[in-house]
């Protein structure tokens, strides 16, 4: 492999646009534990299915892993303030701090995100330094407005074109 390989294909893979969504798990003292990613992915319809990928020294993934559950909250258009909080290494407390989020079905909920669900872990897969969580959704809900998109490193939305 060419040592220039991995930069080049951050380079590529910054070129995609992708949707920006924060992964939330409950610690078993209710501590609530989230992450931004921006890789995950419907995975089936029939039964309903994403897919998530979280880095193996994921404080969240040990969490998830412990409690088989996890949240989806995809972000909206006015929450990259929200997403770049979620993608420090700063303490759960610390990325809670000032959040208004609440407890369903069994994983943390961010008020106001938009789209949320709640998954149970039906397998894991190790990819790279990563781990896919494949969760079957148990509950969700949906709103109105325009989603967060990432995109050559930076934060936008999406724009429907004229036909």
């Amino acid at each position: 492999m060419s040592e220039d390989l991995p930069r080049q294909f951050r380079e590529v893979m910054a070129r995609v646009a992708t949707p920006v969504s924060v992964v939330t798990g409950l610690a078993p003292d209710y501590t609530p534990y989230g992450s931004t990613v921006s890789a995950f992915a419907s995975l089936s319809m029939e039964p309903p299915m994403v897919l998530v990928s979280l880095v193996k020294s994921s404080r969240l993934l040990r969490v998830i892993r412990q409690s088989g559950r996890f949240g989806l909250n995809i972000l909206g258009s006015s929450h990259s303030q929200l997403a770049r909080t979620f993608a420090t290494n700063l303490t759960p407390e610390e990325k809670f701090d000032g959040v208004e989020w609440d407890v369903e079905g069994e994983v943390p909920r961010l008020a106001g995100a938009l789209s949320w669900l709640a998954c149970s872990v039906e397998q894991d897969v190790e990819g790279g330094d990563h781990i896919v969580l494949f969760g079957s959704v148990l509950s969700l809900c949906s709103c109105a407005g325009e989603p967060l998109t990432y995109h050559r490193r930076s934060f936008g939305t999406h724009a429907t074109l004229e036909r």
